[in-house]
């Protein structure tokens, strides 16, 4: 039975676990009845995530009685949360981002990507003043940059950079220089040690640009329109709120080949909506497969897209309705085998049909409000840094994954991991693509149908979008003489952690410690679980977790997405296989246990757990190195505990000096695109201090 579930839309709560199973709606029938409220943590508390103070709460102590009530505001980004230990750089220093000029705004947000992935690929150590000094020996100069705030995770708050050569007046270097600069810098350095070649510095300059730009029509739009839209639909909301993007990626939000008016329709920052476009395929072109049920039933893709499509599909005889993105439809026709197949019949152009869609924060997956099904579309844009158009060993995975959760396994993962709302996969159950006449998949023409779990009200929040800072609508109703573009820059967590305060009347760093720790349990957890017990390590990177939080903002569950990003253990194969016969056999999903602890170690503990720490710290809402004695615990717990998880992570995150570590901007300067090739190959990775063990330098 299909494992899908609808939240609570009054509590803003959801459950989508194969312990408690729910199968989808057909298009067009009436919503699935609103499962039994769950209560609210705020009611019923775990001890050992309810302290008052942030050191009780880092030990895992019962709070005091007689802690102080502290209500305090939003933090803003340049401020610091009551008892914070000061940073190098001066207190109170203006944010860069919010410049009253989204360029300017825009422009410094790019230079502090770039500089915070030089400092983390390249080991610069922590300055012992409030400037940051980068010698760069291939131009003969140097970089001063301003340190506002020093991350023990790598999210370092950081100041306009400036040439040490430079007059007084001199204006602050910008990203586009800046990535000149790097670039020429990375490329020296690589030959003078005699490593791979970086010789993509145009590239790197030239999408930096673009990012630049794109973040400049962002920033603009969204201090225009701050408030999120009526309507309830929070899972959209959170995926449009990713205006800055990764904030240790090089080029966030490059997307080259979209012109201005299709980044107007195409654009999640920018709330855009778009019908889709539709083929018909001829059946003796068509592949697919499909694991998804109705009231137990199987529902073939076909029936499924044709649904999607709406009552205004009308199809040729033998053929079957295929979505695509706008962007695709128009560039997969000057392709050549396509441009035959429309000639001879086979592909009918069908043109645009439906209601809108909106596209979510990876651009190419779409969501339309109450539909039973997302999709994730392929997209040939070059998007950071990868075309981002579908393998198919990819759709054979989504399935694979499916079935596999289905044969028991998804039963005792939540057994295993009991309480809140817990922790699925947000399934890819069906796909659909077309074929050359020889049986050749045609590139570009393959479409993934994900489940739709989330209806209105359901708190399904991007754990990237959450931590993202982005113009605040509060402070216009706080302040209403205030100029739009004088927004302050805040995340939704510190709007959280302020209102949770305000609640509890606690000081904020206990609420974000209390906070962290709950995130552990609720989302961490089981991902260590299924890793340990079922030999399935998740690319759980930011962008990929979804939390799931109640009403009054606590993480209760999780979800994961992204048929991309499976690692099976080659350790655990027999036993794979013993659950799902010839599994791997066409996902090519099958990875070394080396290379799966590698990139296990960066996608959940650099990048999701450590990154976590590095916002509530960035953002003045907690000390870092409380965060981090909470994280000890919890992974004590998880590598020895009377809960352990079997999973080797936590051990390796307790007890490694160094970890490796994904460097995007290296990646970038090398040419690669991380969709293609050997799994072991696809990026470049650095060997950096495990702020765990290792004190921050």
């Amino acid at each position: 039975m299909h494992a899908v579930h609808r939240m609570n839309a009054s509590t803003g709560t959801g459950a989508s676990t194969a312990g408690q199973e729910r199968e989808p709606s057909a298009p067009g029938s009436a919503p699935a009845a609103p499962r039994e409220r769950t209560p609210s943590p705020q009611r019923h508390e775990p001890a050992q995530v309810h302290p008052a103070q942030a050191h009780e709460a880092a030990q895992g102590r019962a709070p005091s009685p007689h802690a102080p009530a502290v209500v305090s505001a939003v933090p803003r980004q340049g401020g610091a949360p009551r008892g914070e230990i000061p940073d190098p750089g001066p207190p109170g220093a203006a944010d860069p981002l919010e410049h009253p000029d989204p360029g300017i705004a825009a422009d410094a947000a790019a230079a502090e990507n770039l500089l915070r992935c030089w400092i983390r690929e390249t080991g610069v150590p922590r300055p012992s003043g409030p400037t940051l000094h980068l010698p760069l020996t291939a131009s003969g100069t140097a970089l001063r940059v301003p340190v506002t705030y020093w991350s023990a995770t790598g999210w370092h708050r950081l100041g306009r950079p400036a040439l040490v050569d430079g007059p007084e007046d001199a204006p602050a270097v910008d990203a586009v220089t800046l990535a000149a600069l790097l670039g020429r810098e990375a490329a020296h350095r690589a030959a003078r040690a005699g490593c791979p070649a970086t010789g993509e510095t145009t590239d790197l300059v030239s999408r930096v640009a673009d990012s630049a730009r794109r973040t400049t029509v962002f920033l603009t739009d969204r201090r225009a329109r701050p408030a999120d839209p009526g309507g309830g639909e929070l899972f959209l909301y959170a995926e449009q709120s990713l205006l800055l993007g990764h904030p240790l990626h090089p080029t966030p939000k490059s997307r080259e080949g979209l012109s201005d008016t299709e980044a107007r329709a195409y654009s999640p920052e920018l709330r855009g909506a778009f019908p889709l476009h539709w083929l018909a395929v001829h059946r003796s072109l068509l592949a697919t497969d499909s694991a998804w049920t109705e009231r137990g039933r199987p529902v073939d893709a076909a029936t499924l897209a044709a649904r999607l499509a709406g009552p205004e599909l009308r199809l040729p005889q033998d053929t079957v309705a295929l979505p695509l993105h706008p962007w695709q439809a128009h560039d997969v026709r000057s392709r050549p085998d396509v441009e035959a197949l429309l000639d001879t019949g086979l592909l009918h152009d069908l043109g645009p049909l439906g209601t809108p869609w909106y596209a979510t924060s990876s651009v190419r997956t779409v969501h339309r409000p109450g539909s039973p099904a997302m999709l994730k579309l392929s997209l040939g844009l070059r998007i950071t840094n990868s075309r981002r158009e579908n393998l198919r060993k990819e759709l054979h995975r989504g399935v694979e994954v499916h079935r596999l959760l289905r044969s028991g396994l998804a039963e005792q993962w939540r057994a295993a991991c009991p309480g809140g709302l817990g922790f699925d996969v947000v399934r890819d159950p069906a796909w659909l693509a077309a074929d050359a006449p020889d049986g050749t998949p045609l590139s570009g023409l393959d479409t993934v149908i994900r489940h739709n779990p989330f209806g209105p009200g359901d708190d399904a929040v991007c754990l990237a979008g959450l931590v993202s800072p982005r113009p605040w609508p509060a402070t216009a109703h706080e302040h209403p003489g205030e100029l739009a573009e004088a927004l302050p820059m805040r995340s939704r967590l510190a709007h959280i952690v302020a209102r949770l305060a305000h609640l509890t009347g606690r000081p904020a760093g206990a609420v974000s410690a209390e906070w962290f720790l709950r995130y552990l349990d609720a989302v961490v957890r089981p991902v260590l679980w299924l890793d340990g017990e079922a030999g399935i390590a998740l690319e759980a990177h930011q962008q990929n977790t979804l939390v799931l939080l109640d009403r009054d903002g606590w993480p209760v569950g999780g979800r994961y997405r992204d048929n991309q990003g499976y690692y099976f253990r080659a350790s655990h194969r027999d036993a794979l296989d013993r659950r799902l016969p010839g599994i791997g056999a066409g996902s090519d999903t099958f990875v070394s246990d080396e290379v799966t602890d590698e990139r296990f170690t960066y996608y959940l503990g650099i990048n999701n757990i450590l990154g976590l720490v590095g916002a509530f710290g960035a953002q003045r809402l907690a000390d870092e190195q409380l965060l981090l004695a909470a994280l000890r615990r919890f992974l004590r717990e998880a590598a020895a505990g009377p809960v352990a998880t079997r999973s080797s992570l936590p051990a390796r995150l307790l007890e490694a000096p160094t970890l490796r570590c994904k460097a995007n901007m290296l990646t970038r300067l090398r040419g690669l695109d991380e969709l293609v090739g050997p799994v072991d190959t696809q990026s470049v990775y650095v060997t950096i201090a495990n702020p765990l063990v290792t004190p921050a330098r």
